[in-house]
């Protein structure tokens, strides 16, 4: 399964609308992309779990950090996303669509029959 490409809009438009449950679910789907890549992220699952989910995290910004950016930065990723999560569907998501696969657009044909 490659990297999906995703609308950064759209992501924020639906965890509004679904009061941040689809933020859970954008943050598992695009931790199984990570660990395709080779990501070392586990279960979505430690989400819920108090205390656990700040290691989910910290392992998550592992992850984009060193599979999507490659800037060996983990902890800078993890204190961001501690302190303004807000920007980070935004960031994780711009560096995902890079990776992801170009859409074909159908070439349309311009040329013109002269009268």
């Amino acid at each position: 399964m490659p990297v999906k490409r995703r609308n950064i809009f759209l992501v924020y438009l639906f965890m509004f609308i679904t009061f941040g449950i689809y933020g859970i679910y954008w943050l598992v789907s695009t931790k199984n992309e990570m660990n395709e890549l080779g990501a070392e992220i586990p279960t979505g699952w430690l989400l819920i779990v108090p205390i656990a989910n700040l290691f989910w995290i910290y392992k998550y910004c592992e992850g984009f950090s060193e599979k999507i950016k490659k800037d060996g930065h983990p902890i800078m990723w993890f204190i961001l996303y501690l302190f303004v999560g807000i920007i980070m569907p935004a960031i994780v998501q711009h560096e995902l669509n890079k990776l992801a696969p170009q859409q074909q657009k159908p070439v349309q044909n311009n040329t013109k029959a002269s009268a």
